[in-house]
């Protein structure tokens, strides 16, 4: 792969004792320990002060068991997905967890054991002939969580989504998005809320088909949830598509170059997941999806793996896209316990830009950030065009593959960096702008971090101030038991959570 050059030549700035500090895999790996209990309290263990024009509710999905009975997961994508909300109002915070109740996870509760394959590798006991042929999916609802058209909806983008009452978390149900998907269907679990391109705010989503061949369906819903935007795309080849970028105009998926071999799924032998192979040899393909409908644009590019995108925009005939980038697919095949991860031998995701001539049909490639990133975030009303700030985990030292122990501030314009550590005991999760009621400036708000704090073995939001990240939490809610570590979720302004007597 060519070496591309490094935007700016960025200053580095970041908060003290952040010197290169050697992190323990125990602290890191007990993270992953499973919490069977669902809580509801107020948190009163609380450094420093909840901003007093923070409030609303923060919404966070995740596998909240690694195992059934004992009967560990091969992989914490196979985890059953827990949803923990902590709702804020007049500097005081409410904390709630609950498990979303799919019917592989009650069928599985019940009869104490797992009934159902992994897609990252997890079996049914029993070896290889137990699970051989056996095809089904248990929807697993861990992913992602968002509120749109007063519903709170748990993602899992194998299949339908679980609707949850927001005050409580209660399971209601599947959700077929007012008929847009049909039973047995699937919806994303990274959909994009529009900020207005088009007047309204639009929920934009898609569905994958995949195979020999595999279809993009992308979906447009309204304020009412309603679908006012939708059509389909075929590719050549198999696809793995997690995430897209969305611009005014267009919504753009990675198509990665990777292949599937189904038969170790077939006879029993590894999850589907596990047969994905990475084609070094062969491009990414770009796929500019026109949102009117139009006919997609094909852009081939250097070889890379993309699970998330930070953001795109048009500009003078170009689409720019800022994305997390691997030089290989980051699999686990060969380790047998997900807990001891030899990180210098997984590959680490950087920030590439890249930019595309839609008149030429080509991409430039360059490497924005080269040390370890992921699980970007950023002022919701810059999502599609052109963007200063951007926040994002990261590594505590600057290079080298390790886990996410610390919160990056980009800007985009100079290239400089700002950085607050947790390490060598903090561990983060997805950061979350939150932009400030009135605010002035795109980063005029707060970041909110769910973290796991090995010290304490337990779990803490902290929230830190957008414009000066390197000042460390401004506030430190510390939960009173831990949260496994997460994948995505959402803050809506709206408070549901009990009154402040209650």
């Amino acid at each position: 792969m060519p070496t591309y050059p490094i935007i700016n030549s960025p200053t580095m700035t970041a908060a003290a004792g952040s010197e290169a500090t050697t992190f323990s895999v125990e602290d890191w790996s007990s993270g992953y320990r499973s919490q069977p209990n669902e809580h509801s309290y107020w948190i009163t263990d609380i450094e420093g002060n909840i901003p007093a024009d923070l409030e609303g509710t923060l919404f966070r999905n995740g596998p909240g068991l690694l195992d059934v009975n004992g009967h560990s997961v091969k992989h914490p994508f196979d985890g059953d997905g827990m949803i923990s909300s902590i709702v804020i109002r007049n500097g005081k915070a409410f904390f709630r967890n609950r498990f979303v109740r799919t019917a592989g996870y009650v069928a599985e509760q019940a009869a104490q054991k797992p009934l159902f394959r992994g897609v990252f590798g997890t079996q049914k006991p029993g070896g290889p002939l137990t699970n051989a042929f056996d095809l089904s999916l248990k929807n697993i609802a861990n992913t992602h969580i968002v509120y749109w058209a007063n519903k709170l909806l748990a993602l899992w983008e194998a299949a339908e989504p679980h609707r949850l009452d927001p005050s409580t978390l209660e399971t209601l149900g599947l959700d077929y998005l007012n008929g847009l998907i049909a039973p047995g269907g699937s919806f994303t679990a990274h959909p994009k809320i529009d900020p207005g391109h088009h007047g309204d705010q639009r929920l934009v989503g898609f569905s994958l088909k995949t195979g020999l061949s595999s279809t993009i369906t992308l979906h447009e819903l309204d304020a009412e949830g309603n679908a006012v935007c939708q059509h389909r795309h075929t590719i050549p080849g198999f696809a793995f598509i997690h995430d897209f970028a969305l611009t005014p105009n267009y919504a753009i998926f990675f198509q990665n170059p990777v292949s599937f071999g189904p038969i170790p799924f077939l006879l029993g032998f590894k999850g589907a997941a596990e047969c994905i192979r990475f084609n070094p040899k062969e491009p990414t393909k770009i796929l500019v999806v026109p949102r009117n409908g139009d006919p997609m644009q094909v852009i081939e590019t250097d070889p890379c793996f993309v699970f998330h995108h930070a953001n795109a925009f048009e500009r003078d005939g170009q689409i720019v896209i800022d994305s997390i980038c691997y030089d290989s697919f980051p699999s686990l095949d060969g380790t047998s316990d997900f807990r001891e991860v030899d990180f210098e031998s997984v590959p680490a995701g950087e920030l590439w830009r890249f930019s595309l001539n839609m008149a030429a049909g080509t991409a430039e490639v360059s490497k924005v950030l080269t040390r370890c990133v992921e699980f970007p975030t950023l002022h919701p009303d810059y999502l599609g065009r052109p963007y200063r700030y951007l926040f994002i985990g990261t590594a505590h030292a600057a290079q080298g593959n390790a886990p996410l122990q610390a919160l990056l501030k980009l800007d985009t314009h100079t290239g400089d960096t700002e950085v607050w550590s947790a390490a060598p005991r903090g561990f983060m999760g997805e950061p979350l702008f939150v932009p400030r009621p009135g605010g002035q400036g795109e980063d005029d708000g707060w970041v909110l971090v769910l973290m796991y704090n090995a010290e304490r073995q337990c779990s803490d939001l902290v929230i830190l101030a957008g414009q000066d990240i390197a000042a460390g939490p401004v506030a430190r809610l510390k939960l009173p038991h831990h949260v496994p570590y997460g994948l995505h979720g959402s803050f809506v302004s709206q408070y549901f959570g009990p009154g402040e007597n209650e």
